[in-house]
């Protein structure tokens, strides 16, 4: 009789101990996969990341933009070549020069809105060689020794009774599933980021077409620094995932395997919450609003 008891709780603790072990290998996993996803989301540009898209926003920003660019710029310079005559003593004091200087500006602006597209992609060519070079050496020191960790786990794991071990069994399923959820939200804040790119680089003419006005020129300036803030952006994300990684490899569960996987919670949440706080940062160090 003691032998079927004996048995029956031996079958038990191996099922609680299989599934708790399936969950963790599975929420270690979820960390490196989580880790290389994100950086090679932020890697991409926004050609390499749907070149269908691409194809739209480009035909988009030359067929469409360009147009509405053009009469912005017959609009600005005109007003400004206005202004720059009148103010010369009510046309009495002409000079060669001014014409002169108006001229350099139209070519300038209308080089610079016949190229929008391309002098905009070239900011975030700039912006992903940046990235790259952050991955190549964050991804060499936060790489997770899931075997190793997991292996700890499951020394500590073996001694449990049934009750702690269906404690641990709900804690380990709670937290994957939290995991899964915020995988999701930071898969919303790396989709967000490309889809806003495309939204700037669909409108680049226009107020590239402002630049060199001196009383208009402060909208294709800020334009500027928000292509700049969007590609640091993604410097920053890499930052915060070297971050997270440290922390997750630093987590000592020798002590306590439950606050161990709450740990592990934390930090995911954490990540989550400074991802969406990269665009406000980088904004702000920008300068752009």
């Amino acid at each position: 009789m003691f032998d079927l008891f004996e048995t029956i709780e031996q079958t038990i603790r191996e099922i609680l101990i299989n599934f708790i072990s399936g969950n963790l290998n599975s929420m270690f996993t979820d960390v490196n996969e989580r880790t290389i996803g994100i950086a090679g989301e932020v890697s991409q540009t926004p050609q390499q990341w749907n070149p269908g898209i691409f194809s739209m926003i480009q035909a988009l920003s030359e067929n469409v933009m360009i147009p509405i660019a053009g009469m912005i710029i017959a609009f600005v310079l005109c007003y400004e070549l206005i202004t720059m005559i009148t103010e010369k003593n009510n046309m009495q004091d002409m000079d060669i020069a001014i014409l002169l200087k108006w001229c350099f500006k139209v070519m300038v602006a209308v080089y610079l809105v016949n190229n929008a597209f391309v002098l905009v992609m070239a900011v975030f060519d700039v912006g992903q060689h940046l990235v790259r070079s952050a991955a190549s050496v964050i991804n060499q020191d936060t790489y997770l020794n899931a075997d190793a960790t997991i292996g700890m786990m499951q020394g500590m794991i073996g001694a449990m009774e049934i009750g702690e071990l269906l404690q641990l069994a709900l804690e380990t399923m709670v937290v994957s599933l939290c995991m899964k959820i915020i995988s999701i939200l930071i898969t919303v804040v790396l989709y967000g980021r490309m889809i806003e790119i495309f939204l700037y680089v669909s409108v680049a003419p226009v107020p590239i077409a402002t630049v060199t006005n001196r009383e208009w020129g402060q909208v294709g300036t800020n334009y500027v620094r928000g292509l700049a803030a969007l590609g640091f952006q993604g410097f920053f994300i890499m930052v915060i995932i070297g971050i997270y990684c440290v922390l997750v490899n630093q987590m000592t569960v020798s002590a306590n395997v439950h606050s161990a996987l709450f740990s592990i919670a934390a930090y995911t949440v954490i990540l989550c919450f400074a991802l969406f706080k990269t665009g406000s940062v980088s904004r702000s160090i920008m300068n752009a609003h």
